[in-house]
């Protein structure tokens, strides 16, 4: 995305060197050039802070109680991990992997898509209670939900997401293809519209709080003076959100304007640290592109700016994450299992693409640096685990 008429989709962004896996030299990781069909437009990937929410925020504040996520991840009520879902799922053989229980494995009303975990929002990869949450997102026709899967006790927790009004909250009808937790921020991706933004400081206990209720299933926000939440002891509004500045996202990928937002990671390894995000796109349409912008311009308010951004090496792209200048991408292939697809970009575009097969249905992506381990999801009912592979660039 340079300015100049070179043929190269680029942003130079100036971040610090780190070193690029297959290199023999240091390269800037947000300023290097991947080839494209033409230049991409940076002011095609301009954010604007989107409407104030802490009116309605504030007044849920005043009327709920409120949970942090370690105490969260720790509460009564718990269900648990369970095995034996890797081979169903096509999961490689030593994967670390997770699985849900049978009801949330077999499930086709709700889809798990995104995945982040506290590696992403914490330098030390502790949350402030000393917990290691893994974070995933489901959608299902009109709701969104947030699962804290707490690895050391093998439990977790569904969390149920809302947008806040001015007489309570409503569902949040949007895929969720991807999230990312930053800090105490989570940022989930909103195919036409941008970024969702929510805050950890404000999940609710509706059962420990006087106006909370868990009861009535088919209820959400306020009903005769009882904020509901479908049945869910928790839920989570959204406390802000990020809009395309200029244009519109269409129905398919253009190749052009706004990216349809799929999924997003978080890459540590740049400074400053940096939000990626992609488009999810079909073969017969146009190529997808992957942007990224420093999560300090995300902070305030304003307008924030794309660090770098590339047209994919690849359709079908369901997740992303870089480290170390390296990518890993997750391709899906409908019924049979998807892809694993490993590159890096160099001044002459992307190097060659190494491929593997990995699960069916694999989607959003996240290092957990600590551990040199990248996690994903697959979706499928009766083929769903969440799962991770060993990467020693993740770090």
């Amino acid at each position: 995305m340079g300015a100049g008429r070179t043929g190269a989709a680029v942003l130079a962004a100036g971040a610090a060197l780190v070193a690029v896996p297959g290199t023999a030299h240091a390269a800037p990781a947000a300023a290097v050039t991947a080839t494209a069909p033409a230049d991409l437009n940076p002011d095609d990937f301009v954010l604007r802070r989107g409407a104030d929410l802490s009116g309605p925020v504030g007044t849920l504040d005043a009327r709920l109680r409120r949970s942090g996520v370690d105490a969260l991840i720790r509460s009564s009520g718990q269900r648990r991990l369970g095995r034996g879902c890797g081979g169903s799922a096509g999961v490689p053989a030593h994967s670390l992997v997770y699985c849900f229980d049978r009801a949330d494995s077999t499930t086709r009303s709700w889809v798990p898509q995104g995945v982040t975990t506290v590696s992403d929002a914490v330098g030390g990869e502790r949350w402030a209670g000393g917990g290691r949450p893994i974070l995933v997102s489901w959608h299902d026709s009109g709701k969104v939900r947030l699962t804290f899967v707490n690895p050391d006790r093998r439990t977790y927790r569904h969390v149920l997401l809302v947008e806040p009004t001015r007489s309570g909250y409503t569902d949040i009808g949007i895929h969720a293809g991807g999230i990312a937790w930053y800090g105490d921020k989570l940022y989930i991706a909103d195919t036409r519209h941008g970024i969702r933004e929510f805050d950890m400081r404000h999940i609710y206990d509706l059962a420990k709080s006087k106006a909370g209720s868990t009861a009535h299933s088919g209820w959400v926000g306020l009903h005769h003076g009882k904020y509901y939440g479908h049945g869910f002891r928790y839920v989570m509004p959204q406390t802000g959100s990020w809009h395309w500045a200029n244009g519109r996202v269409g129905a398919k990928c253009r190749g052009t304007g706004p990216i349809r937002m799929s999924w997003m990671s978080i890459d540590r390894t740049t400074w400053p640290h940096s939000l990626v995000a992609g488009e999810y796109c079909r073969p017969k349409w146009a190529q997808g592109r992957v942007v990224t912008w420093r999560l300090g311009a995300l902070a305030g308010g304003g307008h924030a700016r794309p660090s770098w951004g590339a047209v994919l090496p690849a359709d079908r792209i369901q997740g992303a994450v870089r480290t170390h200048g390296r990518w890993w991408f997750t391709q899906s292939h409908g019924h049979r299992r998807g892809s694993l697809l490993t590159t890096y970009p160099t001044s002459r575009g992307w190097a060659k693409v190494k491929r593997r097969t990995i699960s069916y249905g694999p989607e959003d992506l996240s290092c957990y640096r600590g551990r040199h381990r990248i996690w994903t999801v697959a979706e499928h009912a009766g083929q769903r685990a969440l799962w991770s592979f060993r990467a020693s660039a993740c770090s």
